[in-house]
């Protein structure tokens, strides 16, 4: 028996193996904007969540019903959850819905009006806020130490102590030795003597490479880098991240993920818009809405699932208690005597009922792109060299960019992305080469800085820059109306830009960027402080837009359902790649493995040479009719195999399992087996055509 119970263990390895082939099929759905459909593994982690909620779980720290109000705005109304030892819990929502605000009070650098937070003894809390502080003068290695208070305290007093004994000490000589023994033995408990290397190397991952740089003379986006490493390095019982993956590019969020889930053995609280980030590492996610909270188990696409079913019974009772107030409103008029003694509890509960507020939801966001007339060029560069100061950042890049191609940018922090952006768009002219734009090109170009936006000004103002009507493609809009698109009422519309958050002023941003028509969309970082709803809005805005799309970030999710290609920093060179961010790492893995890496877009000053007749790759055989018709119907076939296979392990992990007779158990397994088998079967023909096409 206590073989059995290990299975869900194993089944759940299995499964995290069999996703990863079926990578490619989810992006698809994705692209083709199916709903996110729950695979075998995120069944298989349930399952395993449905037999670890029988152990006792440990909690380390509560909230209970948290309020806070600023001025006349309730961030938080009677907020309460609770988090267990070694939870890993995601916090999502809206702009300005509280996040940020419930991790401030949870991590006690905010107070809450009303409620109280509730802290197991000597719990360690790590907090990593959007704008950290720092003491004036550190360097970055020793702000990262600073972090280790108690671990600096005894090294600073082991090297006095070791200062005095080299002198002469006269007769404090025994009471020395004893205390620097008694230093050592606290240093070795508290992480060791090399905790300074361990803070170098963080920060070498996060990508600060000189870690000697004063803290004070550095970036935003640095310090926040030199405080994750300060966090990392304490390895609190708690960690709450606010935005961890803020500023940093797309291999250091993969480090980070893995470090997360491999290394850091505390709880986590992530307060993220990453996706990916979300659905690998958080077993529990958490709503902010409205000033209250909601909780679902699992991470994001789970939490998708679970909200909009809880949605959705939301609107029957709804119209259950619309359907209730017609009917004994109707039997009221027709019947005079029901105002009697007699009827008036009925009329009461009607009353009752007529007073409830249905389901109150948020609006979301409404993006529209209007794309100008193309002409038959949309941007061309040729023999392309790209430097800043004395740094050359790319060589011979040839680039070419058609209707409807949507190309995603991406590379290290400081390769230069944003400098090539600069000269593709004629704003930096090029070390050598030129880029020529088509006759009709005009382009719209979000850049990072959110350059343009006047804080002394309205939002109506920024945007609407003198007009108040906006035109897309054939629909002429008021300016509220199209402000109102992007969450901005009338009361908004009034605010100053200097006033707003950063998610609201990119919202601004982005409003004036896509006003006006362009066949050119250029997008520097545009994740940045965008929630994830405004973000789904986004993507699918650019999904149906019939221009061409160059867009630079770090938002591993936001390439999958957006691009159709990568352009990606190696060496000087520029490579591209088809597909999104996932179909890259694969191409990554079959490189790793000596498959043939995918062609250059720049020219080579010295072209590889001419392989032998008998190492050329044979061109794949096209598909025959008969095999395009069976790839169109092969991705809801699959649909239906992995459903199959997801409720028959639904059927396994269910508490009643094990009390069957041992016959039904055992006849069991070969049928779920089979039913894997025909999944992976399906998936490995849709991959296969899929490729070939």
């Amino acid at each position: 028996m206590s073989a059995r119970r290990r299975q869900p263990g194993e089944r759940e390895h299995q499964q995290r193996e069999r996703e990863s082939i079926h990578g490619s099929i989810h992006r698809a759905r994705l692209s083709r904007g199916d709903k996110p459909v729950a695979g075998p593994a995120a069944t298989a982690a349930m399952a395993l969540s449905g037999r670890t909620v029988m152990l006792r779980a440990v909690t380390i720290l509560s909230a209970r019903e948290v309020r806070r109000t600023y001025g006349i705005h309730e961030v938080l109304r009677g907020a309460s959850m609770s988090i267990d030892e070694g939870e890993r819990v995601g916090l999502v929502g809206r702009n300005g819905s509280g996040k940020s605000t419930l991790a401030r009070i949870i991590a006690s650098a905010e107070e809450p009006d009303a409620g109280e937070v509730v802290r197991r003894g000597g719990l360690r809390v790590g907090y990593l806020s959007q704008e950290p502080e720092f003491a004036a003068g550190l360097r970055a290695v020793d702000a990262v130490l600073a972090g280790l208070e108690s671990w600096q305290q005894a090294v600073d007093r082991h090297d006095e102590v070791s200062r005095l004994l080299s002198g002469d000490p006269g007769p404090r000589l025994d009471a020395l030795l004893q205390e620097q023994a008694d230093l050592a033995s606290k240093i070795e408990r508290l992480g060791g003597w090399d905790q300074r290397h361990e803070a170098l190397a963080l920060l070498g991952m996060v990508g600060i490479t000189e870690p000697e740089a004063l803290v004070d003379r550095m970036s935003g986006g640095e310090r926040r880098r030199v405080a994750l490493a300060r966090l990392l390095v304490t390895n609190p019982d708690l960690a709450i991240l606010d935005e961890p993956t803020n500023h940093l590019d797309l291999e250091t969020i993969e480090w980070l993920e893995g470090w997360l889930a491999n290394r850091f053995k505390g709880a986590l609280i992530l307060v993220t818009h990453d996706r990916y980030l979300l659905d690998r590492l958080v077993t529990r996610t958490i709503e902010v809405e409205q000033g209250v909270i909601h909780v679902y188990q699992g991470g994001w696409v789970r939490y998708l699932e679970a909200k909009a079913e809880r949605e959705a019974h939301a609107d029957r009772v709804d119209s259950n208690r619309r359907n209730f107030l017609r009917r004994e409103l109707e039997w009221l008029s027709r019947n005079p005597k029901a105002r009697s003694t007699k009827q008036k509890a009925r009329v009461d509960r009607v009353e009752a009922v007529r007073d409830q507020v249905g389901p109150k939801r948020e609006v979301a966001a409404r993006i529209e792109i209007s794309g100008e007339r193309l002409g038959r060029t949309i941007l061309d560069a040729e023999g392309l060299d790209v430097e800043i100061g004395e740094r050359r950042l790319l060589e011979h890049v040839d680039l070419q960019l058609s209707k409807g191609e949507r190309l995603g940018i991406v590379g290290p922090n400081g390769c230069g992305k944003t400098t090539l952006l600069r000269v593709l768009t004629g704003d930096l002219a090029p070390a050598a080469g030129e880029v020529r734009m088509g006759k009709r090109t005009q382009i719209a170009f979000l850049q990072q800085s959110r350059g343009g936006l006047d804080d002394d000004k309205s939002v109506f103002d920024n945007v609407g820059e003198g007009s108040s009507r906006v035109v897309l493609g054939d629909t002429e809009l008021d300016l509220r109306s199209y402000l109102e698109r992007f969450l901005f009422d009338t009361h908004a519309q009034r605010q100053k830009v200097g006033t707003l958050s950063g998610g609201e002023r990119a919202r601004v941003a982005l409003a004036k960027t896509l006003r006006t028509g362009a066949n050119l969309v250029i997008l520097d970082e545009p994740t940045n402080d965008l929630d994830v709803m405004t973000l789904t809005a986004l993507e699918d805005a650019l999904g149906d837009y019939p221009g061409a799309v160059l867009v630079v970030t770090h938002d591993r999710w936001f390439l999958d359902r957006v691009a159709t290609g990568l352009l990606v920093f190696e060496d000087r060179a520029l490579v591209r790649h088809a597909g999104g961010w996932a179909d890259y790492v694969e191409r990554r893995k079959l490189s790793a493995r000596d498959e043939p890496a995918p062609a250059r877009v720049q020219t080579q000053a010295q072209p590889a040479p001419e392989p032998e007749p008998a190492q050329r790759a044979q061109p794949k055989a096209k598909l025959t009719y008969a095999e395009e018709l069976e790839l169109e119907g092969l991705l809801e076939r699959v649909d239906e195999a992995e459903q199959q296979v997801s409720s028959l392990e639904a059927e396994l992990a269910g508490a009643d399992f094990y009390e069957r007779p041992v016959a039904a158990q055992q006849a069991f397994f070969p049928k779920l087996e089979a039913a894997r088998a025909e999944a992976t079967r399906l998936a490995e023909r849709w991959t296969e055509l899929a490729d070939r096409r």
